[in-house]
């Protein structure tokens, strides 16, 4: 059997971070609503919104963080496979923000419909299913590591629970 693909559909997703006290590196995942595996906050384009500014109304939506998308443009980019109707197979291209979180709120609108939940980068990296994810949370937190000025002028807290 056959399998086309009609088109590529466009989301635009934020990689949550901060930099602790002690200079490490936690990544926050969330959980998808059916399958409750993890993944990063993400979702179709926002009439009138940036794609950055789409990208932290998700941060917002689904992980109740606030904070700071990191660059003009996305660090990266994934994409992943859903069947569509019939024959016909969905390719999602997702654009990847880094969002420097300073403060993760008590509520949120998705709260009660998903998990939230920081992890050191090797953990994150091998928790998230699309291998291309895996592949931009190892080479942001490669970067965050060596370029500090990517993410210093974020104002980062440590303290990440509001």
């Amino acid at each position: 059997m056959t399998v086309a693909v009609n088109t590529i559909l466009h989301q635009y997703g934020a990689l949550p971070f901060l930099i602790t006290g002690q200079r490490e590196i936690r990544i926050l995942l969330v959980t998808t609503r059916g399958r409750r595996t993890w993944i990063i906050p993400k979702g179709w384009p926002i009439r009138k919104l940036t794609p950055a500014a789409t990208a932290t109304r998700e941060a917002y939506e689904e992980a109740g963080v606030l904070g700071t998308v990191v660059g003009d443009e996305p660090f990266g980019s994934y994409c992943y496979e859903k069947p569509g109707n019939g024959r016909n197979l969905a390719v999602y291209e997702v654009h990847v923000f880094l969002f420097a979180v300073q403060r993760q709120l008590r509520k949120w609108p998705e709260r009660s419909e998903r998990e939230t939940r920081w992890f050191a980068p090797a953990e994150a990296a091998t928790l998230v299913a699309p291998a291309g994810l895996a592949d931009i949370v190892r080479t942001a937190t490669s970067q965050l590591l060596v370029e500090p000025a990517v993410w210093r002028n974020a104002s980062l807290s440590a303290s990440h629970k509001a």
